[in-house]
């Protein structure tokens, strides 16, 4: 989307973000490093972690509270002062579904 005056574009968010405070596993050579995400979508989440500038893409792996873990290759999308901003690569409909359930009952 464009604003009428002809600035720059601004992203309109199509998954809406819910706190989470999750463990997050981020898969490294030989060995993996527990972090936390700050919110999570359908889409991504936002990983309280700074990866090596670098890094383009992260493996992670998400333990869903009472259900699966999603395993993905995420995209680094945006980097903050307080970590970045991943987007979910492919995931099977099985993982899509336990992403569903958790955050339907935590929507708005």
């Amino acid at each position: 989307m464009r604003t009428t005056d002809g600035g720059p574009q601004i992203a309109e968010r199509f998954h809406p973000r819910v706190d989470a405070n999750l463990p997050v596993k981020v898969l490294l050579k030989g060995r993996s490093v527990m972090v936390r995400a700050r919110d999570v979508s359908m889409a991504g989440l936002f990983l309280m972690a700074h990866p090596a500038d670098t890094a383009r893409e992260l493996t992670i792996a998400v333990p869903l509270p009472g259900d699966r873990e999603i395993v993905t290759t995420c995209q680094i999308r945006r980097r903050e002062v307080d970590g970045v901003a991943l987007e979910f690569g492919e995931l099977d409909w099985d993982d899509l579904i336990a992403l569903a359930r958790f955050l339907h009952p935590r929507l708005p």
